[in-house]
């Protein structure tokens, strides 16, 4: 394989062919004459051919110089087209930036934050990979997305964190229900009939954890993979579910439901956004988790 020329001596047989003198080419290098000649004898041996003609003090271009002149423009022209590229992508959002996040958070959590990152990002490619945890955890080990909005995951010391809010599940449930007058009972807590996120969600996994730690067995749980239609079943008083009272925040608030803590021993998630171990964030990946954070405080209900 042919070993890539030297940028640097490039630059400098260009302004040498540009100048036609050593004293001139150096003192534009910032470079001693010498420096300049050991740099043009290293290149003249690298491509295997006389490059310059020197008479006197005078500099000429062989006719394999001219020939290398011509290349060696286009080679750093392009080159200062990527520099200045790479610094317009760092600098003017001129970037892509590559999301992984649950359903959940596309609904209710990237909204209001891409909202504001777009004002200072207009020109920012976003590309948005809805899918589960475990979906967009793979996602990032494959380097198909930059950043991945998940709750905390088990083997943590495979990616950077960056925390957003802790969070508190609740029974939620119809205002018909007889928990929403009289509170909940623990002797029924098992008899009810449950609503529930499906089943391969990271959620679901800690809801049965926690009942299990708790010697209680859910008897009927339907599993949905839409919160909408979960909040649309419960209302109608098809059963009861587990969610984050901030998912139902305009149900709340509207009152067609209630939520209810789910017992003394609180069960609570941890959010954070990942990405890739030991890797450098760009100004907009570093932005758009900035951003998050300052939604975060919205996403916490108090019970």
């Amino acid at each position: 394989m042919t070993t890539p020329l030297d940028s640097r001596q490039l630059r400098a047989f260009m302004i040498l062919a540009r100048t036609g003198s050593f004293t001139r080419a150096a003192k534009e290098l910032f470079l001693s004459q010498s420096a300049v000649s050991h740099a043009m004898k290293a290149l003249e041996q690298e491509v295997g051919c006389r490059l310059l003609d020197r008479v006197g003090k005078k500099v000429a271009l062989t006719q394999a110089g001219e020939q290398l002149l011509h290349h060696a423009e286009k080679i750093l022209n392009e080159m200062q087209l990527a520099r200045t590229a790479l610094e317009h992508l760092g600098k003017w959002g001129q970037a892509r930036l590559r999301i992984g996040a649950s359903s959940t958070a596309c609904r209710y959590i990237l909204p209001p934050v891409l909202s504001e990152f777009k004002n200072d990002y207009p020109q920012c490619v976003i590309n948005i990979g809805a899918g589960d945890a475990a979906d967009a955890i793979e996602s990032l080990q494959n380097n198909q997305i930059d950043l991945a909005i998940v709750l905390q995951p088990k083997h943590e010391d495979e990616f950077d964190l960056h925390p957003l809010f802790e969070d508190e599940l609740a029974f939620v449930l119809a205002p018909s229900h007889p928990w929403a007058t009289n509170g909940v009972t623990r002797a029924e807590v098992p008899k009810q009939h449950y609503i529930l996120y499906q089943k391969n969600s990271y959620t679901l996994r800690l809801i049965e954890d926690y009942f299990r730690k708790e010697k209680m067995v859910l008897n009927t749980v339907m599993e949905l993979g839409s919160m909408e239609a979960i909040k649309e079943l419960v209302k109608l008083g098809l059963g009861i579910s587990i969610i984050a009272p901030w998912i139902a925040e305009k149900e709340l608030q509207e009152k067609s439901l209630v939520a209810l803590p789910m017992g003394k021993r609180k069960l609570k998630r941890t959010w954070v956004i990942a990405s890739r171990k030991n890797r450098r964030l760009s100004i907009a990946e570093e932005t758009f988790i900035k951003l998050c954070r300052s939604f975060a405080g919205k996403m916490v209900t108090t019970l």
